[in-house]
């Protein structure tokens, strides 16, 4: 049984400092003797010098709990002020982009702007937003697989944009999940001559996979349901588990499948291989937050239903000064702060930030289309990334209207 606490409580602990205070909702899991401090503030002779996220475990009885501290993790200060990275980037006037450069599409480092990539422009987009420019100016901080987590638990990127996939724990524990900007799901990449065209053809395979990472747990979990066994050959990182691959040292390969197509993208001899019609998991794709800033995580919000919107709407790069002057549409006058008030001023932005978004990056489809696209780095069709209302053709991509 679990027991959620709001609870005052303090603790002196000499090896912290000399009074520990925590205010939250705790949880209690009573079965286990579990006790959750999300949040520990922590004071050395009146002077708070840090905040902690503490785990503790009853070693006494229910009715006469002692608890002994199990886990102590640091959680940066700066980090959960209530609108810290607001302010973070208004005062360098450009917004820390976390992100990668190897994986075509997503993130790849390019002449003109010297990092380029789907979700390198959702971190332009936003701070376009924020900064009301033309060009949402960032900083771009390469992050590793590995460093995901401790990037938004430190604050040291404002946004987390770097192909991740969204799920339970990580929204428990990383920070804040924004809104899913592109569905994908996780495949296998084989050599056509190998003649394997089915999953149960790779039992007994050795396949390249990353490690600590849902692409293992997904594939662990798939061959256990399927009685299948496999040889696993580790990278820390999809590009070092393309270079295995590539040099022979696994059989197949498996990751989302825009990652494969991006890895198979870069390939000399890319017809001698062959991504399998095959998906055995849900990868929905998001930004990520610091956890703490409310301000900034609805400004992310709103800019990526603003992205979504606006192609519905037809507001493009090219023809967004012109939709502001002549169009009648209300939908579009709202978005683009001509008249009306989606909240704008309540979350500290101009009322043109919307418009500044798709000045500076175009559009959700533009967007798609300058990277993913036939002219793109790497040809993903769009299939269920296309708009939730286009036909036949309709896909995931729907978000909140803007009002």
């Amino acid at each position: 049984m679990r027991k959620i606490l709001s609870l005052l409580i303090h603790i002196n602990l000499v090896v912290w400092a000399s009074s520990v205070y925590a205010q939250c909702n705790a949880t209690y899991e009573m079965s286990t003797g579990e006790l959750s401090l999300p949040q520990v503030h922590v004071y050395s002779e009146s002077t708070q010098v840090g905040d902690y996220k503490v785990e503790m475990k009853n070693e006494g009885d229910p009715q006469n709990m002692c608890f002994k501290v199990k886990n102590v993790d640091l959680i940066d200060s700066s980090s959960i002020e209530s609108d810290f990275l607001v302010k973070r980037i208004r005062e360098k006037g450009s917004l820390l982009c976390g992100g990668r450069d190897d994986l075509l599409g997503f993130g790849y480092s390019c002449r003109e702007k010297g990092h380029c990539g789907f979700d390198i422009d959702l971190c332009r987009a936003v701070s376009a937003a924020v900064l009301n420019s033309l060009t949402g100016p960032i900083i771009f901080i390469p992050v590793s697989t590995d460093e995901r987590s401790k990037s938004l638990k430190d604050a040291t990127v404002d946004i987390l944009s770097r192909n991740t996939t969204w799920t339970s724990s990580r929204e428990a524990d990383w920070g804040h999940f924004t809104w899913i900007m592109f569905y994908d799901g996780q495949g296998f990449m084989v050599r056509t001559d190998s003649n394997i065209t089915v999953i149960a053809e790779l039992n007994g395979k050795r396949i390249c996979v990353t490690s600590a990472t849902t692409t293992f747990k997904n594939l662990e979990d798939e061959f256990a349901k399927r009685n299948l066994t496999w040889t696993p050959v580790l990278a820390e990182e999809t590009s070092e588990a393309m270079s295995l691959y590539q040099r022979g040292e696994c059989d197949a390969v498996t990751t989302d499948r825009s990652g494969l197509a991006a890895g198979k993208a870069r390939f000399d001899d890319s017809e001698n291989h062959r991504i399998l019609g095959i998906t055995i998991s849900k990868e929905p794709l998001t930004p990520v937050i610091p956890a703490g800033d409310e301000q900034f995580l609805d400004i992310v919000k709103i800019v990526m239903f603003g992205l979504i919107n606006a192609e519905e709407l037809g507001i493009t790069q090219n023809n967004v000064e012109e939709m502001i002057t002549s169009s009648e549409n209300p939908k579009i006058k709202l978005l683009l702060g001509v008249e009306g008030d989606f909240g704008q001023e309540r979350l500290g932005l101009a009322k043109e930030a919307l418009a500044q978004t798709i000045r500076a990056v175009g559009n959700y489809g533009e967007i798609y289309e300058r990277h993913f696209g036939p002219n793109g780095v790497v040809n993903i069709p769009r299939d269920i990334n296309q708009l939730w209302d286009k036909g036949d053709e309709r896909g995931l991509i729907y978000a909140p209207p803007i009002r």
